[in-house]
This record gives C-alpha cells, sequence and structure tokens, in this order.
C-alpha cells in the first residue's frame, strides 16, 4: 500500500495479482472515490455510490491466512479485493499490512462522505445455515464410525478419528468462528476479518 499527497489530493492504493496471468488488480483512494483497475477495465466509484461491503475469512490451500472484501455499487457492479497476491505457481504471499490498511481507510472514507452502504461480516446467512448443517451431519458420522470402532475393539481406528476430528475441529473452527454472519459500523470494523 502507498499513501501519498503531501502536497496535492490524498491518494492511498493498494494491489494484489489474483492469477499468474494477467495484470494486477490495482485500487486507489482518491478524494474523488474509489478508483480500481481490474483485466484492461477501470472506474470510479464515488464512496457514496458503494452499497455493500462484505469482509470475510477466506482461506486457500496454498494460502490458509486469506482475507477478502467484496464491494457492491448502485449500479450494480461488484469488486472483489483479496489479502493475498500470486507470485509464483507455487507461491501466494500475504500482503497483510497493505490490505487490512487499505479497508480501514476505505471505511473511514466512506464514513466521511455520509455512506450509507449496508455492511456486513462473515458469510451470507444460507451460505453459513448450510456450512454448519454439513458439519453438524458430518459430526453425527464421526461419532457414529468412533462409537463402532468401539464396540469392536478397534482402538487404533479410534485413536485416528479422535486425531483426525481434533485437527478438522482446528482447521474448520477458525473459518466457522471468523465468517459468522453480522453487521458492523464504519467505526467497529471486525478485526476478525482484517490480518
Amino acid at each position: 500500500m502507498q499513501v501519498s499527497g503531501a502536497q496535492g489530493p490524498s491518494v492511498t492504493s493498494y494491489a494484489y495479482k489474483a492469477s499468474l496471468i494477467g495484470s494486477a488488480h490495482r485500487f486507489e483512494l482518491t478524494d474523488a472515490g474509489l478508483s480500481w483497475h481490474i483485466a484492461g477495465r477501470s472506474g470510479l466509484w464515488r464512496y457514496d455510490e458503494i452499497s455493500a461491503v462484505r469482509l470475510s475469512f477466506r482461506p486457500v490451500s496454498m494460502q490458509q491466512h486469506r482475507f477478502r472484501a467484496d464491494l457492491s455499487h448502485t449500479g450494480g457492479g461488484r469488486i472483489r479485493i483479496l489479502s493475498t497476491s500470486w507470485q509464483t505457481a507455487a507461491l501466494m504471499a500475504p500482503q497483510d499490512n497493505g490490505f487490512r490498511d487499505f479497508i480501514i481507510e476505505l471505511h473511514a472514507r466512506m464514513a466521511q462522505s455520509g455512506s450509507r452502504a449496508e455492511l456486513t461480516a462473515g458469510l451470507g446467512r444460507k451460505t453459513y445455515a448450510a456450512v454448519l448443517a454439513f458439519l453438524a451431519v458430518l459430526t453425527v458420522a464421526m461419532t457414529g464410525l468412533l462409537i463402532r470402532a468401539l464396540m469392536i475393539g478397534e482402538f487404533a481406528g479410534a485413536l485416528f478419528i479422535i486425531g483426525f476430528a481434533a485437527l478438522f475441529a482446528w482447521q474448520v473452527g477458525g473459518f466457522v468462528r471468523r465468517n459468522q454472519p453480522h453487521g458492523y459500523s464504519f467505526d467497529h470494523v471486525p478485526k476478525a476479518l482484517l490480518p
């Protein structure tokens, strides 16, 4: 992230590569609004034209510590901003400080402009309910397997199931906890959804 404006308009910028192929997605917070450049297209959204912001925690296999901001425009457009950037075929680098500073500054500028955007954190309510339902079914199945292993005296299998369940709970627990859907305000951006 870069901040400039010692003698002119204040500009805060952020960029990331969403894939190995193609140019970087670039964003600037200018006095006029959010300027964006994505895949050969560009535009400027005034801060009061941003109708919604959704922050979420979205880990992937190559980057377990990845955050995402989805911005919606009153005219129907949508922008996704990620906290990681592709470096090589095997490396996705975190950009924690730049992403966090950019998102906090975006919220500050939206608040100054009198924005009435809907600010939500986590997954959508239906998606979150589906995740919880899947986890409940998986818990019942794993419990059934554990009981069956204990009943037939397969203690090594029971230990494997317990170990797998503990690892799964550790891996998925943070995702479920951070992505619980809720609203927030401009002055209380959820820290759990920022790197």
